[in-house]
């Protein structure tokens, strides 16, 4: 068992504002995010809805269906993706699904033994996705037959990735694994050191030119390269500090987002960044804690910080433009771009939608009432979202020649330089990253024979299968 897996067991035996504290490491929020225990009462309520505001953007719902039982209220990294005019996405029991973009048709569903809990990517005619058991599965997305499974040494809390002709997998013990994606076969293997308190949850790896970019426990930044997954470089974002455990944390379990030639990285219980990707050099750094995620392009960045407040920054030095708190404690995803807006949703399963100019909040749809945990996926114009109850929607902005609207932006307040001691690209204090390894001799090859064929069941009515 893990140290992660472990730490919940201790909970018990701490006082009720320590189980917050705790609970706020281990399930990515913090004490408003919990049902409070002997009827006290929540001290960070989230803020309510202006429900009579004029609306002058609305996500406008194309439609929605289910998809088995969703999450199982677990704090999962299941989303939705989007590839060929299809969208696929699996729920924590094992069911698969490939649904038309277009309608929400269910084209194709698969029931599978394994309790899914990152992804699914998809790349071709290839759909990967981890579980809590440390399964990474490969699946047809014509049929969603089983193409092979491999089996990791820990749980999967990310997204697995296809980048070029491998399958990288981050697991939560910080063990990035790359698999061959055409026959499932353990190219190597690289493990990073990892604290004794960390956030349940890892960063995926994002694409490069010369490799992937992946965020690891202890606030560091990772470079690696594919052929063998040999660090490039590794950089120090926020570097654990304070005399407690819990204040030591600095994850970066928010995927880190490249533009042109830099990295944008946040850091929970840290600061917001700015990578130079061919380096490792830290260009600037402020303070800001985050672990929702971030969104960024070449004119700014947008940033979703631990009291759920959005905020815009300037890339060029990470100075703050503006910051929206209408939104605070609703638990809300990473901002997704979507058009001259910004697409985020909450806690109550409404998306919302926000001005990339000013962040002033122009209107919102309701499309369940269960939460959306994970940041929209935009794709041709429209947004994606999948909530914890198993429903997947799209939708796609609907503007209105209104004046009003929800609240405005506040200017940003200055968001200080976090002057921290410069270390060497690749120099970590602590222990040393275990070196990359091949798979090991005994490891049993990947599973490449199909399922049967009734374990594909068709469901022409865009209803889910029974």
């Amino acid at each position: 068992m893990s140290r992660r897996q472990a730490a919940p067991r201790a909970l018990s035996r701490l006082r009720l504002t320590a189980v917050c504290a705790a609970a706020a490491v281990l399930l990515l929020g913090g004490c408003a995010r919990l049902p409070f225990l002997g009827g006290e009462r929540d001290p960070t309520p989230p803020t309510a809805l202006d429900k009579k505001m004029t609306q002058r953007a609305t996500p406008r719902l194309l439609w929605k269906t289910r998809i088995g039982k969703g999450t199982d209220e677990r704090q999962l990294r299941l989303k939705p993706a989007v590839s060929g005019g299809r969208v696929y996405a699996a729920d924590a029991r094992g069911v698969v699904a490939a649904l038309s973009a277009g309608d929400g048709r269910v084209i194709w569903e698969r029931k599978t033994r394994f309790p899914f809990s990152g992804g699914p990517d998809v790349r071709g005619e290839t759909l990967v996705v981890g579980s809590t058991d440390g399964d990474l599965v490969a699946l047809s997305t014509r049929n969603g037959a089983q193409l092979w499974r491999a089996q990791l040494d820990s749980e999967v809390v990310s997204v697995p990735r296809i980048i070029g002709d491998l399958v990288l997998v981050h697991t939560v013990d910080d063990t990035l694994y790359a698999f061959g994606v055409a026959d499932g076969a353990e190219r190597w293997r690289y493990g990073f050191p990892t604290p004794v308190l960390t956030l349940h949850g890892t960063s995926s790896p994002v694409p490069t030119a010369e490799g992937a970019i992946i965020g690891v426990s202890g606030g560091r930044l990772v470079h690696v390269e594919l052929e063998r997954g040999l660090p490039l470089w590794e950089t120090i974002i926020t570097p654990p500090r304070g005399r407690s455990e819990l204040d030591r944390i600095a994850d970066v379990d928010a995927d880190p987002v490249v533009v042109a030639d830099t990295a944008y990285v946040a850091t929970y219980n840290g600061d917001l960044a700015a990578v130079d990707v061919a380096t490792g050099t830290v260009l600037w750094r402020r303070e800001l804690s985050a672990h929702a995620g971030l969104s960024a392009d070449e004119t700014a960045l947008y940033i979703t910080d631990s009291e759920d407040n959005l905020w815009a920054a300037d890339p060029a030095d990470g100075a703050g433009l503006w910051r929206q708190e209408g939104l605070r404690w609703r638990r809300v995803t990473a901002p997704a771009l979507l058009g001259s807006f910004l697409a985020v949703a909450d806690l109550e399963g409404y998306v919302h939608l926000l001005s990339r100019r000013d962040g002033a909040l122009l209107g919102f749809e309701r499309v369940t009432k269960a939460r959306i945990g994970h940041r929209p996926v935009v794709d041709g114009g429209v947004a994606y979202v999948y909530a914890n109850d198993g429903t997947v929607a799209a939708l796609r902005p609907s503007t209105t020649a209104a004046s009003g609207g929800g609240a405005a932006a506040v200017r940003a307040p200055e968001l200080q330089t976090d002057e921290l001691p410069e270390l060497p690209p690749g120099i970590t204090p602590g222990a040393a990253p275990m070196p990359a390894t091949p798979p090991p001799a005994s490891a049993p090859p990947a599973s490449a024979s199909p399922p049967p064929a009734d374990a594909v069941v068709p469901a022409p009515d865009g209803a889910p299968a029974p």
